[in-house]
């Protein structure tokens, strides 16, 4: 190797920082962070941004190492065989090794008038947007929330806070990822807060329009504000870059989280699918992600071999207004169990996730190295997931590509255990179990 290395970061999310943070233990090792924009967005939050309950943005300062050079930019192309990376400002940056962590952002809903007439809230900007639109609209109209997710539910909660008549359009069951108990809770603080629940499998949004959503059993429900929570995508950056890929277009590595095509690119968080089998998208699985990731470069330059993916799960955390929340409790693949805490203890709980996410990141900045969830040992369901997959067939990869067409916002080939760890196939038509 060279006597100084240079790590490009793509990417300024969880997973990106904590990559970044980490990446800065050796001192011959020149890391750049690229991300649109200057501040740190705290994903977790978003929701509260649209209640008016937080922020949601921290200053690079508290979760970024000073030894991290911060581009604000975008990257318009990889080019893999010249170790290079082409900025939409019109320059270009080197690299030896390049993580890629752009993370995720909102699906094409594909169903008609929805990219015209609702409000997408999966990135800061969406959210601003839609809060200008919440401000022009009166007290009293109607609001309805599409998606049933962790995303949807507390979205719909925060805004029934205010005083909003709410309504949950589910598009199938309400938190596809909750034990029944743990749905339950949820159900019954809902119905509490005044939100309609929409659920069952007429529940499917068939048309978006102005004032109104269309399901599938033919009901109009009247809706002067749509918020669409119905599903995360990834950017095509690495698809654009001909870098192989999965279905959804998440960059397709090994255990090591090593590109496929070129061990000198490694990805981290929601846009990376190991072994064609993704976790969840998640800040849970972000953080540990990106530390392996970093791992994975260090590794290298130690001219030492990479450790595997080991990751482990605990729970769902989904907040129902300010001082109530659902702990929903999981086994280490990240299944629901019984188990769940709710009320105000619950939302305590959450709260002090939420900080400790923060307070991971800068700890990473200001000792790196000290992170070691991602060393925790995982579940059992990934092996025997892994195991299963590769007796039966190879991984399916498309190179510049998503296939045939443009990925659906339920696509995934993936696996999943059930609560007693066992393999269970899931199709390619299952919807995607995405929490922030």
């Amino acid at each position: 190797m060279a006597e100084h290395s240079d790590v490009v970061v793509i990417g300024g999310g969880y997973a990106g920082v904590m990559a970044a943070n980490r990446l800065t233990q050796r001192g011959d090792v020149t890391v750049t962070l690229i991300n649109p924009r200057p501040v740190f967005v705290h994903r977790v939050r978003l929701h509260q941004l649209v209640g008016g309950t937080d922020s949601a943005v921290v200053d690079y300062q508290e979760v970024l190492a000073e030894g991290v050079r911060l581009v604000v930019d975008s990257v318009t192309r990889i080019d893999a065989a010249g170790r290079g990376v082409e900025l939409a400002s019109g320059g270009a940056l080197g690299y030896d090794y390049l993580v890629y962590a752009v993370g995720s952002g909102s699906a094409d809903p594909r169903v008609p008038g929805a990219a015209e007439f609702a409000y997408p809230i999966a990135a800061l900007e969406e959210v601003q947007r839609l809060l200008q639109v919440l401000d022009a609209a009166p007290a009293s109209a109607a609001v309805t929330v599409v998606g049933a997710g962790p995303t949807g539910i507390e979205t719909a909660a925060e805004l029934a806070e205010q005083g909003r008549g709410v309504t949950l359009v589910c598009g199938g069951v309400l938190g596809p990822y909750l034990h029944r108990r743990g749905r339950r809770s949820v159900a019954g603080r809902l119905a509490a807060l005044g939100v309609t629940v929409v659920e069952g499998p007429d529940a499917l949004v068939t048309a978006v329009t102005r004032d109104a959503v269309r399901l599938a059993d033919g009901r109009e429900l009247q809706s002067a504000v749509t918020v669409w929570t119905a599903g995360f995508g990834v950017s095509d950056l690495a698809a654009r870059s001909g870098l192989s890929i999965d279905a959804l277009g998440r960059l397709l590595t090994d255990e090591t989280l090593t590109s496929v095509d070129d061990e000198r690119i490694v990805a981290a968080g929601d846009s990376v699918a190991p072994s064609g089998l993704p976790l969840r998208m998640s800040c849970q699985a972000a953080m540990p992600l990106g530390a392996r990731a970093a791992d994975t470069v260090l590794s290298r330059l130690a001219g030492e071999q990479p450790e595997t993916l080991n990751q482990s799960f605990g729970a769902q955390c989904i907040s129902l207004g300010r001082g109530t929340d659902v702990f929903q409790f999981g086994n280490r693949s990240d299944v629901a169990v019984w188990f769940h805490i709710g009320g105000r203890l619950g939302a305590k709980m959450k709260e002090t996730v939420c900080r400790g996410i923060l307070k991971h990141l800068a700890d990473e900045a200001h000792k790196p190295g000290g992170y070691s969830l991602h060393r925790m040992k995982g579940g059992a369901g990934r092996k025997k997931a892994l195991k299963a997959m590769r007796a039966e067939a190879p991984v399916v990869a498309e190179r510049g590509g998503v296939g045939d067409g443009p990925a659906q916002t339920g696509d995934v080939v993936a696996a999943a255990v059930d609560q007693d760890d066992e393999f269970v196939r899931v199709e390619d038509d299952a919807p995607v179990r995405a929490a922030w």
